[in-house]
């Protein structure tokens, strides 16, 4: 599914589930050596599409360790992301003489929670285009499609900006005529190849029960 959502040169790998992990290095096992054994099976099988999609670049194995942010810290010369819901496990990745970073987000496609989780990941513009979004396309889960876009856009941002980002500190404006958004900074962002970052485009697609999110920067 992500292929249809991130052009070359960026190489993508997903698995709708999780075979026998075989191949965790030893770093990441013991990363998740006492968690749950969904979790250990989440954690490995994201890494083995990580792996996949880095050996179509031509980089080598190696052990994918998460660093501050929850940033997955690639190898020398490579960016990418990773992501991981309920039945789904993907990676994008790309050289970094390409591309300057890359977000990604899979959810499962189904409201949020709550109105209360809504409110909490939203700001009241958003609210107010998701109740004309769903006068307009009532089977799509926009509530959880804008969260998974803000998703894609913290990972997009912490590699450039070394830094948080908040729920509230990016506006979503979602198209749902050519399934793309748009997410507009409302803090300064960081100064990338020579001009101050103000936003992400990205993508968006509904398939297979999943909500999946892209943004990719290209140099």
């Amino acid at each position: 599914m992500i292929g249809k959502l991130l052009p070359p040169p960026i190489a993508a790998s997903e698995l709708f589930g999780d075979p026998p992990v075989t191949g965790m290095f030893p770093e990441e096992r013991e990363l998740v050596a006492n968690a749950v054994p969904e979790r250990q099976r989440e954690f490995g099988t994201v890494r083995v599409c990580a792996r996949k999609a880095l050996e179509e670049l031509g980089f080598a194995p190696a052990p994918i360790l998460p660093g501050p942010g929850r940033a997955p810290q690639w190898p020398s010369g490579a960016v990418g992301a990773l992501t991981h819901c309920k039945g789904y496990r993907a990676a994008a990745v790309a050289r970094s003489s390409e591309v300057l970073t890359i977000g990604l987000d899979a959810e499962p496609h189904l409201p949020l929670p709550d109105e209360g989780v809504r409110d909490l990941v939203t700001l009241p513009q958003e609210r107010a285009a998701l109740t004309r979004l769903a006068a307009l396309r009532p089977e799509v889960c926009w509530d959880r499609l804008l969260f998974s876009a803000k998703e894609s856009v913290y990972k997009a941002w912490y590699p450039l900006a070394g830094r948080w980002l908040d729920f509230e500190e990016a506006v979503i404006t979602i198209d749902p005529d050519d399934a793309s958004f748009h997410a507009r900074l409302l803090v300064e962002g960081p100064v990338v190849e020579g001009r101050r970052l103000s936003g992400f485009d990205g993508r968006w697609l509904v398939e297979s029960g999943l909500v999946v999110t892209a943004i990719a920067v290209m140099r």
